[in-house]
């Protein structure tokens, strides 16, 4: 089955910013485009606004003047559902409630072709649930694009339990034609993208409810030591407090509150006080004209270490090693089995987050997963009260030493980055396991979706396989709620390697 023929109308019912979007990135590619909504006139005016869209890519020369002329020849506003009849593709972006999606399916069901493809963009409801309306649900398939539609290239083509493998491989193509990088997934709460990246808002959430530290450190260590292009806490103030809570409290909800997926009491308290990010002028940010961006916390000047002693190649982490001797440093290894830590001058130890607590050792210090320990530009600590003040200064000057900005958070299991990345990784193979997609096409879904600097899978290659299952089973005997408890996917991921080399985790 092939795309859709450019000389095959489409129609986008629901004008919004998503409507519009979807309907320029069919214009665009080619197709003759009717625009229709319930409201009388809106059409015609987001036909207008696409149009001036189309006008300012002729001004940064990315589309040509006799192309803008011949796409605004083809966007046709329609003044009713019965003048979509020729069209055979219909995607609707119409308000997010199931009885309204499925009244609308059911009225242009008795008016396209029986060619036709039907297609939701919902974000958070059952493409099934939309498509059991319908009499024939095997040629309803969902088509989640990503705001802007025009830009970002991610399209997740998804399956309800009745769409045809023909009618999903249709709209796969489609997609493709169209210039997006489509990818395909079963009909799963939150499909890929909502679903696998809950853990990176959750996780800083809860670092956040533990007193763990502020958001602008949080967010801090997130960008400048894990990569990531946002830190969570100005990530959804962009998007909204309201539309990110609203997205994993309906996760949530779809997985019969699994708690894995749990909302976050602190969030819930900010969208009841009406701070919802930049749209309202404060969130976890005061974004008001004249207000003061907080500074993450940073700490002092320490000395550095005249030496470490390396016992084990401290895995992840172990390019450090070549850093520290860069630094003038000089490294004693030793070679330990079961070591994967640095002994400091005075006999304290700096180790990689493992999802223990420091207060359990004599005088340990923890230092956060990096994605790049030669490009971040900061590192996050984590010590106890019991932890000696020495112990802590050599650890600080030693990344210091680094070229590091150092962070130094509270007692937290798993820090920042580790305990993220971590549960990312864990849900990324249970939903393998389940069915909802492959390994390559989640990892694009969120390097292309959210700007992930790795996909899940190619942090589970870098990390080791046994790495993220053996933090979250430390995760997991400090919080029994359930929230960490390695996924059996993850658990025979880990076990398989292990077995091979004659133990178990």
């Amino acid at each position: 089955m092939t795309a859709l023929d450019l000389s095959s109308p489409v129609a986008v019912v629901g004008t919004g910013t998503m409507g519009q979007g979807i309907a320029q990135v069919a214009l665009v590619a080619g197709h003759t485009v009717r625009l229709y909504d319930t409201v009388p006139g809106r059409a015609r005016e987001a036909a207008a606004a696409i149009g001036a869209r189309l006008d300012r890519l002729v001004a940064k020369d990315r589309l040509s003047g006799a192309d803008r002329d011949a796409a605004r020849a083809r966007l046709l506003p329609a003044d009713q559902l019965a003048d979509l009849a020729d069209c055979t593709l219909v995607v609707e972006a119409v308000l997010e409630r199931l009885d309204v999606k499925q009244e609308l399916f059911r009225k242009l069901e008795d008016i396209v072709g029986e060619d036709c493809l039907l297609a939701t963009n919902t974000s958070s409801l059952s493409v099934t649930a939309i498509g059991g309306a319908l009499r024939s649900p095997g040629r309803f398939v969902g088509l989640h694009f990503f705001n802007p539609a025009p830009l970002l290239p991610l399209v997740e083509v998804v399956s309800g339990f009745a769409t045809d493998v023909t009618s999903a491989t249709r709209a796969y193509e489609t997609a493709r034609a169209w210039g997006k990088t489509p990818v395909a997934c079963a009909d799963t709460p939150g499909f890929i993208v909502n679903r696998i990246a809950r853990p990176f808002y959750a996780e800083a959430f809860a670092v956040y409810e533990a007193q763990g530290a502020d958001p602008a450190t949080i967010d801090a260590v997130l960008r400048e030591c894990g990569g990531f292009r946002m830190g969570a806490f100005e990530l959804t103030d962009l998007i909204g407090q309201d539309v990110n809570e609203s997205v994993t409290h309906s996760v949530w909800q779809s997985f019969f509150q699994d708690v894995r997926f749990t909302p976050s009491l602190a969030q819930r308290r900010l969208v009841e006080s009406g701070r919802l990010g930049r749209k309202t002028g404060q969130g976890w940010y005061d974004h008001r004209d004249g207000a003061e961006r907080p500074e993450p916390h940073t700490a002092e000047q320490a000395q550095p270490p005249a030496f470490v002693v390396a016992e084990g190649d401290l895995g992840p982490a172990s390019e450090l090693l070549a850093l520290i001797r860069e630094a003038g440093i000089h490294v004693r290894e030793e070679d330990e089995d079961h070591g994967t830590r640095l002994v400091l001058p005075g006999g304290g130890q700096l180790a990689l987050a493992d999802g223990q607590t420091s207060v359990e050792f004599r005088d340990v210090v923890y230092f956060d997963l990096a994605l790049d320990y030669r490009r971040a530009t900061r590192i996050a600590l984590s010590a106890s009260q019991d932890t000696a003040s020495r112990t802590l200064a050599e650890a600080t000057g030693l990344f210091q030493a680094l070229g590091k900005q150092v962070s130094v958070i509270g007692d937290v299991p798993g820090m920042i980055v580790a305990r993220t990345v971590a549960r990312i990784v864990d849900l990324a193979h249970d939903a393998v396991a389940k069915g909802v997609a492959t390994q390559e096409d989640i990892d694009t879904a969120m390097r292309l979706g959210v700007n992930y600097p790795l996909g899940p899978f190619e942090w589970s290659r870098r990390l080791g396989r046994n790495w993220a299952y053996a933090l979250l089973d430390d995760l997991h005997l400090r919080d029994p709620s359930g929230r960490y408890a390695p996924s059996l996917a993850l658990y025979r991921h880990a076990y398989a390697t292990d077995k091979r080399e004659g133990s178990a985790p």
